[in-house]
Parts: structure tokens; C-alpha cells; sequence
């Protein structure tokens, strides 16, 4: 299975980016898609994940601003980003879990940049 993330890409404050991650490949029933973002020398942190019955968890930073969704007949997760903002600039990688809970997939991460 491989993920393939797109949509990022250089914004100014306060504007808008939607991301996508699609999963390619045979894949067992995907169970929780979500998004983390990496900064260089900090952890990575969740942003946004949706369980495959709709439930959703939100980095307290972007609720408010970022919507979560995704596409299970298209294995795929969505990522609306609203108002954004400098310290949201950072790699955005989509993660896949299996309904089983023992398989975990990344994809390769896009870069979103933020100006003020």
C-alpha cells in the first residue's frame, strides 16, 4: 500500500489549502486517517484524524480552522485548512491505520509554507 499526499503549497496568513492522501495498492479496511505535520527539530504531532465511523480529533491549534473528512469507498482523507497561520508551516503527512489495528501506513509528506 502506498499513500500518496498532495495539495500543499505556499500561502499567505489567513489563507486556505485543502490536502488530499490517497491509498494505492491492495489494502486491508482502513480504519482510523489522519494527519500529522513535522517541524525540523520538534515531534511530530497529530493534527486531525477521523475514525472510519466519522468520529474526529483536532489538535487543539487548529480547531476551528482545519475540517477533516474523508472518502472510504476512495481510501482517501482530506484535509481543509482555513485562517492559516505562520506556525502552521510545516511537512503534513497523511497516515493510514487498518481496521485491525496492525498495519500502518505514511505517505510521503507535502510541504505547507505559511507567510506573514
Amino acid at each position: 500500500v502506498q499513500l500518496q499526499a498532495s495539495g500543499g503549497g505556499l500561502v499567505q496568513a489567513g489563507g486556505s489549502l485543502r490536502l488530499s492522501c490517497v491509498a494505492f495498492g491492495s489494502s486491508p479496511t482502513i480504519g482510523v486517517m489522519g494527519w500529522y505535520r513535522q517541524v525540523p527539530g520538534k515531534q511530530r504531532e497529530l493534527v486531525a484524524s477521523i475514525e472510519r465511523g466519522g468520529t474526529k480529533t483536532y489538535h487543539g491549534s487548529v480547531m476551528g480552522r482545519f475540517t477533516v473528512s474523508r472518502d472510504n469507498a476512495k481510501n482517501t482523507v482530506y484535509l481543509e485548512m482555513n485562517n492559516l497561520k505562520p506556525q502552521d508551516t510545516a511537512v503534513y503527512l497523511c497516515n493510514m491505520r487498518s481496521l485491525l489495528g496492525n498495519s500502518d501506513y505514511w505517505g510521503q509528506g507535502t510541504q505547507v509554507t505559511v507567510s506573514s
